[in-house]
């Protein structure tokens, strides 16, 4: 086959004339040049070097010189054509290739698991999807298994099923109830998360259930669950649980939650009064789509009460209560509860039951503006479920650093919407090894009845500051064609580096939160937006690189963090175009708390979150 030479590209212009430009080899950076000097002797890096520049350079303070010895051979091994393997030793070019591959990732590789596992569910952040079976909007799209299998192996560990009787009410069906998106089968969607529940983690997978039921196909879903999951489904063996079991304890288990049936039919006659004890104000957003939809939202929210999505009724009678097949109410393992009484009353709930409560974006928007601390200490003990508000038809999310910071375990995603509010839920669960479960800090977890309680809207000292200097990119000619970001010219790189501080300063105005993220008008969600104190808020972008598929920036920059235990760090690489919005380049968001200090190859990843085959971005991370 004959070899492409990518060398050299030609770009037409006009009819008559052609430029050609030379792909460079990306040059060395003189900070990573003075490096090699102090770590080298007569220009050879030998193991003992390298294993001094991983502990004082890269802080790898537990690095064992035998492991510094792996380190090496097995960089040597996946460059064998590079004629070095029988050398034991790297040349400098060879050492900067080291810090551009896998074997320097900014995070522990392999990924592993390295939180404390033991602690109850409720002192996890846990991968949520929210309407897990749809292939795109809320309205028409698919409904499938194939979305559950893609989340499942990107780590989700909470699938929402939606039930319906289906046409000829002798089945059921897999559906968002009340739109024109067609059914799934529900044995499909169970044997989709049988066959692929453990493939990215082992850790447990939560089913949460819509349940639109009659009793007899209640009865009917037991059995179908029974038969798939077998042994490896969680039974409830208590109606009150102290707190719940840890996902060490659940390794390799499926758990159902949904509210038991009972309670759908007793709480019937509370509806009207609930839905007015926590009505929430339409955005400007709803007001604005209101006369060109109000008819069909009203639809939705009676059909399968999207805005109170968990305020579902079915519409029997209470006599059906007695019929209640006892073998679907023996699988709900984690009791769903109604909201009962207003914002106060649900927060009051009795401390010898641990249970699981949701609502919508909005009610914990207007929750969190009187009720944080109440909100963090409620979450201390009992799961609390974030779900997107039903205007979202088109599958977008919300901003989900404000559960996060009140401790709300399971925020809810469209994982088919893509966008920053996806970046930022990806890469939260790139931490503790990508297992879908992430210990919350200790001081979202004080848990005696003297602790202080963590209150997201207090100013807070620096802790520490990040210092991140982007060096150079590369892989975009590899990726990309030649003419993908410009027809005339190679592209004009620049970078975005963006703090997300999950905590402080959050700013009510309005009775609302609509806070900026950045100086630099840069919002999560138009109506929504976190904004740490002045220094946690700040966007730092490098110069453009003009006409080169290999930039280098050789920039720095300081951002000062007041709790980097819930600092995400955001980077988004961009193509100037003068003419027209600049295209996308890669993006990747990096959990603070993870970060491996010193200079590390960090892979970018398309706007859907699937990483690039080959283009990265060569860092330095320093804490000061």
């Amino acid at each position: 086959m004959k070899k492409t030479d990518t060398s050299k590209q030609t770009y037409r212009i006009c009819f008559c004339f052609r430029r050609r430009f030379r792909v460079k080899e990306a040059e060395v950076p003189a900070d990573i040049k003075a490096l090699f000097e102090n770590y080298s002797e007569n220009g050879l890096m030998d193991v003992e070097h390298l294993y001094r520049f991983l502990k004082e350079v890269q802080g790898e303070d537990k690095l064992t010189r035998e492991e510094a010895e792996t380190v090496m051979e097995s960089f040597l091994n996946q460059h064998k054509h590079l004629n070095i393997f029988q050398r034991r030793s790297l040349y400098i070019k060879e050492f900067f290739r080291y810090l551009l591959s896998e074997n320097n990732s900014p995070f522990s590789c392999p990924p592993k698991v390295h939180h404390d596992m033991t602690a109850p569910l409720s002192h996890y952040f846990i991968y949520t999807g929210h309407n897990s079976y749809l292939t795109g909007n809320q309205i028409s799209s698919d409904c499938s298994e194939v979305p559950i299998v893609e989340a499942l192996k990107r780590g989700v560990r909470v699938i929402e099923l939606d039930m319906w009787p289906n046409s000829t009410k002798e089945d059921v069906d897999i559906m968002h109830g009340g739109t024109l998106t067609p059914p799934v089968k529900l044995n499909k969607c169970l044997s989709a998360i049988r066959e692929n529940a453990f493939v990215a983690s082992e850790y447990p997978v939560i089913l949460t259930l819509e349940d639109h039921l009659t009793p007899d196909l209640q009865a009917k879903v037991a059995e179908m669950v029974s038969e798939t999951f077998g042994d490896i489904l969680v039974v409830s063996t208590s109606e009150c649980l102290l707190e719940f079991p840890s996902p060490e304890s659940l390794k390799g288990r499926v758990i159902i939650s949904t509210k038991p049936p009972k309670e759908f039919l007793e709480t019937k006659d509370l509806k009207k009064e609930e839905d007015g004890s926590v009505k929430v104000h339409k955005s400007s957003e709803e007001a604005a789509w209101g006369k060109e939809i109000s008819d069909f939202a009203a639809t939705l929210s009676r059909e399968y009460g999207e805005y109170q999505e968990e305020d579902d009724h079915q519409d029997e009678d209470h006599s059906l209560q007695q019929n209640v097949a006892p073998e679907y109410k023996k699988l709900i393992a984690i009791r769903a509860e109604k909201m009962k009484g207003g914002i106060k009353a649900w927060l009051k709930v009795n401390s010898q039951k641990a249970h699981r409560v949701s609502l919508n974006e909005e009610k914990l928007e207007k929750a969190v503006v009187t009720h944080g601390t109440e909100i963090v200490r409620f979450t201390q003990r009992n799961l609390m479920r974030v779900y997107p508000k039903g205007t979202r038809i088109d599958s977008s999310n919300y901003n989900p650093l404000i559960g996060w910071m009140h401790g709300a375990q399971m925020v809810a995603f469209n994982m088919q919407g893509h966008g920053r509010s996806l970046w930022l839920m990806q890469g939260l669960f790139r931490a503790n090894g990508g297992c879908g479960y992430v210990k919350k800090p200790d001081f979202l977890l004080n848990l005696g009845p003297d602790d202080e309680v963590f209150d997201p809207k207090r100013r807070l000292p620096v802790k520490k500051t990040l210092k991140v200097k982007v060096y150079l990119g590369e892989g975009w000619n590899l990726d990309f064609h030649h003419t993908h970001f410009d027809l005339y010219s190679p592209p004009d790189f620049y970078v975005k580096v963006i703090p997300q501080a999950l905590t402080s300063g959050l700013v009510h105005i309005s009775n609302r939160i609509q806070s900026r993220v950045f100086e630099f008008g840069c919002f999560l969600d138009k109506q929504i937006g976190i904004a740490g104190v002045p220094y946690d808020s700040a966007m730092k972008r490098t110069k453009t690189i003009e006409d080169n598929w290999l930039p280098a920036w050789n920039e720095e920059f300081e951002f000062p963090l007041t709790v980097p235990e819930l600092a995400l760090l955001r980077i988004e690489v961009h193509e100037f175009d003068v003419s027209d919005k600049d295209d996308f380049g890669g993006q990747t968001c990096l959990p603070v708390s993870e970060l491996k200090t010193g200079i590390r190859a960090v892979p970018l990843h398309d706007y859907k979150g699937d990483k690039y085959k080959s283009v990265k971005l060569l860092l330095r991370f320093d804490f000061v």
